[in-house]
């Protein structure tokens, strides 16, 4: 009898190889970080998004720091929900609660595009520190 995690992909029990009884590695559910966007994680994180209380960007993939966090979000949940006991809690509470709060501040990264149009954010330029200070570790492992 399949329950209401068998939607979600969040009861799979990792496949036996045939005849040998050991486990193998559990293949993705989704094939890409913007195939969970789609599938999983907007469907099920519903917010109400307005320009005060959140922000969004329909063109999500221009902004560096949003794709890096779905991204993280997908490996994250593909991870967890093989863990039948916390794994889906876990990942709601140290992940996606904590990188949905900072994609959809109003400070966040989509902080000047609406609802309806994307526009470049303003990247931080930094200043490079004076030599020494930041030495590259790869010559000290050589």
């Amino acid at each position: 009898m399949a329950t209401d995690f068998d939607l979600y992909g969040t009861d799979t029990p990792a496949p036996v190889a045939a005849g040998q009884g050991a486990e193998k590695e559990p293949g993705l559910v989704y094939g890409s970080a913007e195939e969970f966007l789609h599938e999983q994680l907007l469907p099920t994180y519903v917010r109400s998004v307005t320009v005060k209380s959140a922000k969004w960007c329909i063109e999500w993939y221009f902004h560096p720091e949003a794709v890096s966090r779905v991204a993280a979000l997908w490996r994250s949940w593909e991870h967890l929900r093989l863990d039948p006991k916390t794994g889906m809690s876990v990942w709601w509470k140290d992940h996606a609660d904590h990188h949905m709060r900072v994609l959809l501040d109003p400070q966040g990264p989509f902080y000047n595009c609406d609802m309806k149009e994307h526009r470049y954010p303003e990247h931080l330029e930094p200043k490079k520190a004076p030599a020494g200070w930041f030495p590259d570790v790869r010559a000290l492992q050589a």
